[in-house]
C-alpha cells in the first residue's frame, strides 16, 4: 500500500520568534508540493507563535505528558498543546529515552494522552550504535514497538519514526540495505499489533536526512517519509527534502 508522504520537521532546542520567518518559504513549498505532507515541530515557546504565522503548515510539539493535569512542574500535557496550536507531537525521542529515561510504557502514555486530546502521535525508535553491532537492532526495536505503540492507534492517528540512534545528527546513514530491512521489520510488527490498521500507519526514516540522500532514503520501500533534525531549521535544507518525498510521489 502506497501511503502519503510526511516530511516532519525537528527543530529541537533550536530556534527563536525570528526563526519563525523560515517557516513562510516552508509552508508555500507544502502548497506547492500538495501531495506531501509537512509539519514542522519547534520548541514549546514558538508552538503559538509558529501556528499563527503559518495557519496552513500544520505545528508539533516535541513532547508531552501523559497525565491531563497536575503536580507536574515543568511539563506541559497534549491538551495543552492542542489549545496553542499543536496539531501532533513526537514521543518517545531517543533523546528523551537517553536524557529524561523514558520508557517504553512512559512513551505509549504519552502517545496515549497525544491521541485522546485529538494530536498525531509521532513515536520513535531505534537503536545505538553498539546495539548494531552486536546484531541486536531488529530485536531492539521490535521491543520498543510493542511496549510503545498505543494498541488503539490508526492510520490517521499514529505514525512511527525509526531513527538510528547512531546516525541522528552524525552525518551517517545507513545503508538502503538496512533502511530497508528495518522498515519492513516494522512494518510486520505494526500488522502483528496493530492488524489491518497497520499497513496504514506511516513509518518515517530519520537520521541524518539531507537534500543529497532525500530521494535516495524516501524511495526505499516501506519509507513513507522523513522526520527531519538539523535539516529542518532553514528552508533552504528543508524545501529540497520536501520537493524530494514529491518527487516520488
Amino acid at each position: 500500500m502506497a501511503l502519503r508522504k510526511l516530511v516532519a520537521g525537528n527543530w529541537k532546542m533550536n530556534g527563536d520568534r525570528a526563526a519563525l520567518a523560515e517557516l513562510d518559504a516552508i509552508a508555500a513549498a507544502a502548497v506547492d508540493h500538495g501531495g506531501v505532507d509537512v509539519a514542522v515541530c519547534p520548541p514549546f515557546t514558538l508552538i503559538a507563535p509558529a501556528a499563527d504565522r503559518a495557519p496552513g503548515l500544520p505545528i508539533g510539539a516535541q513532547d508531552c505528558h501523559q497525565n491531563a493535569k497536575g503536580a507536574h512542574t515543568g511539563c506541559i500535557s497534549a491538551a495543552m498543546l492542542k489549545e496553542a496550536g499543536a496539531r501532533l507531537t513526537i514521543v518517545g525521542h531517543s533523546e528523551r529515552r537517553a536524557d529524561q529515561h523514558e520508557t517504553d510504557a512512559e512513551v505509549r502514555a504519552k502517545a496515549e494522552a497525544a491521541i485522546g486530546a485529538g494530536l498525531t502521535a509521532i513515536v520513535c525508535v531505534g537503536e545505538t550504535e553498539a546495539q548494531r553491532d552486536a546484531g541486536q537492532a531488529l530485536a531492539i526495536v521490535e521491543g520498543q514497538l510493542d511496549g510503545s505503540v498505543p494498541p488503539a492507534g490508526t492510520g490517521d492517528t499514529l505514525v512511527i519514526a525509526y531513527e538510528p540512534v547512531w546516525a541522528i545528527g552524525t552525518g551517517r546513514t545507513p545503508s538502503v540495505a538496512d533502511v530497508a530491512e528495518m522498515h519492513a521489520a516494522i512494518r510486520a510488527k505494526l500488522a502483528a499489533l496493530l492488524g489491518e490498521e497497520g499497513a496504514k500507519v506511516r513509518i518515517l526514516y530519520g537520521g541524518s536526512v539531507k537534500p543529497d540522500n532525500a530521494v535516495e532514503l524516501l524511495g526505499v520501500a516501506d519509507v513513507d517519509g522523513a522526520l527531519v533534525g538539523g535539516a529542518s531549521l532553514t528552508a533552504a535544507q528543508f524545501v529540497p527534502i520536501i520537493a524530494a518525498a514529491a518527487s516520488l510521489g
